[in-house]
C-alpha cells in the first residue's frame, strides 16, 4: 500500500505546462533520492561492446535491460549516466533515444545498442574492471513519461541523482580489424 502511495504522490506532483516543476520534491525529498532510499534498481544488467577502435577512441557502445516495478507503462526518452566501481567513474553517456524504450507494467525492456559511451579513465584503464562483472551507477539521471500508452503521451518527469550498486555487466571484446 506504501508504494501505490508514492506512485499517487509521484504522479500528483505540481505540473506547469504539462510537466512537473524541475525542483518538485515529496516532503523535501526529490524523486530519484526517494527510489534511491526505497533501494528500486530501474537497470538489470548492461552489456558493454568494446572493439579495437575503442582502445584508441576511448568510446564504446553499450545497452541495458530496464525494468518497470509499476503498473502502467513507462516510456524513457534519455539518460544521462555515470558508472563505475569502487568509486571511480569508468564511463559516461548521455542518450537520447531516437524512439522511447517503452518498457510496460511490472516488464522489462532493452535499450537497445548505442555508442559514444566515454570511457573517463580511458580504455587500458577500464580493462581492468571486467573481472568484477559489475558496475556501480554513481549518478543517473533519467527523463521518462509514465503512464505513456505504447510509448506515446504519457506524464513528463525527470527523475535526477539514480544511484545503482552492483549491476551486472558483461563485455563483448572484438578486437578482429
Amino acid at each position: 500500500m506504501r508504494f501505490m502511495n508514492l506512485v499517487a504522490s509521484i504522479l500528483a506532483l505540481p505540473f506547469v505546462t504539462g510537466a512537473p516543476a524541475a525542483d518538485a520534491t515529496i516532503g523535501g525529498l526529490t524523486i530519484g533520492a526517494i527510489i534511491n532510499a526505497i533501494g528500486i534498481g530501474i537497470v538489470k544488467d548492461i552489456n558493454v561492446i568494446i572493439t579495437l577502435d575503442s582502445l584508441v577512441s576511448n568510446i564504446v557502445q553499450a545497452n541495458f535491460d530496464a525494468t518497470n516495478p509499476l503498473p502502467f507503462e513507462l516510456s524513457i526518452d534519455r539518460v544521462v549516466s555515470s558508472a563505475g566501481l569502487n568509486g571511480t567513474v569508468f564511463a559516461q553517456f548521455d542518450q537520447t533515444f531516437s524512439s522511447p524504450i517503452v518498457i510496460p507494467p511490472f516488464g522489462t525492456k532493452n535499450s537497445g545498442t548505442f555508442g559514444n559511451v566515454l570511457l573517463t579513465q580511458g580504455a587500458t584503464a577500464a580493462l581492468n574492471i571486467i573481472p568484477a562483472q559489475e558496475l556501480d551507477l554513481s549518478h543517473t539521471n533519467v527523463f521518462v513519461r509514465a503512464a505513456s500508452i505504447d510509448g506515446i503521451l504519457g506524464f513528463p518527469l525527470e527523475i535526477d541523482g539514480l544511484k545503482q550498486a552492483n549491476v551486472p555487466a558483461t563485455y563483448d571484446i572484438s578486437l578482429s580489424a
